[in-house]
């Protein structure tokens, strides 16, 4: 049991604490199978660290807390909920704005501190991980701020252009907007409300990328057997379908709401992807192709 959660050692000893039991780390090493140094070290930690109000009580041989309305600052977290957030911090940490990445680290900070003496899990998913990502736009981080402290405050953001979703009011409906783009953003005292007709699950599914909004087509494209084995896994969109066919080709069928978003993944496949339709589609991707002969 010595690989149970540092964080169980901590709830378990202010448990007792709190209930009069003059806990020790005798007792607390008994209870978890660890050894009398690492208990100490735990205790040590909880007085110093988390400013835990112990005093030792010579009579009892064992501590309580001199001030009773002390609450022990602690969110417990599972092994297996502190790997994924370890794993999240180091995913995020190289493709988000240095806002989100900073406040990010102090919060696993606040609870990775809490490890550094009892485990190399920060390291070891430091090590064993990396996430590299292509075709993002990194944000400013005055402007990744502002934007989120408008979406959680529901304050109305003044802007260029976003990466969001949110309602326009020259079009006078809801639109995508890229984060990325956004040359002045401040914060408004104006809030907004979401419309109660709008579902934001639906709204995602509505089509493959950024364009949304009626009316939609579906695509279907055929991918030769030597792509077939890249392809075949991928999600394109949560409404796909696929056919495998007889000659080791797949077929991939999915919603747009423009050509012009998924005109460049197409392209990008060569002769390995076909456009089966729909034909007005597979005219624009010949007349691309037939621009590109031009050049060479």
């Amino acid at each position: 049991m010595g690989s149970k959660n540092i964080f169980e050692r901590f709830i378990w000893f202010d448990d007792k604490v709190r209930r009069g039991r003059f806990p020790n780390a005798t007792k607390l090493s008994g209870k978890f199978e660890i050894s009398i140094k690492t208990a100490q070290r735990d205790i040590e930690f909880m007085r110093d660290r988390l400013h835990c109000p112990f005093e030792y009580n010579k009579n009892e041989k064992g501590y309580y807390y001199k001030d009773d309305s002390f609450s022990l600052p602690l969110t417990y977290l599972s092994s297996d909920e502190l790997t994924t957030l370890l794993l999240a911090r180091k995913m995020l940490q190289d493709v988000s704005g240095a806002f989100i990445k900073n406040e990010l680290t102090s919060v696993v900070g606040k609870i990775t501190g809490i490890l550094q003496r009892h485990s190399e899990k920060t390291k070891a998913i430091d090590s064993a991980f990396s996430f590299q990502f292509i075709k993002y736009s990194p944000v400013e981080e005055v402007i990744f701020k502002n934007a989120l402290t408008a979406c959680l405050n529901e304050k109305t953001p003044q802007m260029g252009t976003w990466h969001l979703i949110a309602f326009c009011h020259v079009r006078n409906e809801i639109r995508d907007f890229v984060l990325g783009r956004i040359s002045n953003l401040s914060v408004q005292e104006q809030t907004f409300t979401v419309r109660k007709d709008f579902d934001l699950q639906s709204y995602l599914k509505s089509s493959f990328g950024l364009y949304k909004g009626d009316p939609k087509e579906e695509v279907t494209l055929r991918f030769s057997p030597r792509m077939t084995k890249w392809v075949k896994n991928q999600i394109w969109h949560k409404g796909q379908k696929t056919r495998m066919l007889d000659n080791g080709s797949l077929e991939l069928s999915f919603p747009v709401a423009s050509f012009m978003e998924i005109e460049m993944e197409v392209l990008k496949y060569g002769a390995e992807v076909e456009v089966v339709s729909p034909e007005p589609f597979r005219q624009l991707i010949k007349t691309e192709a037939q621009n590109i002969l031009k050049l060479y």
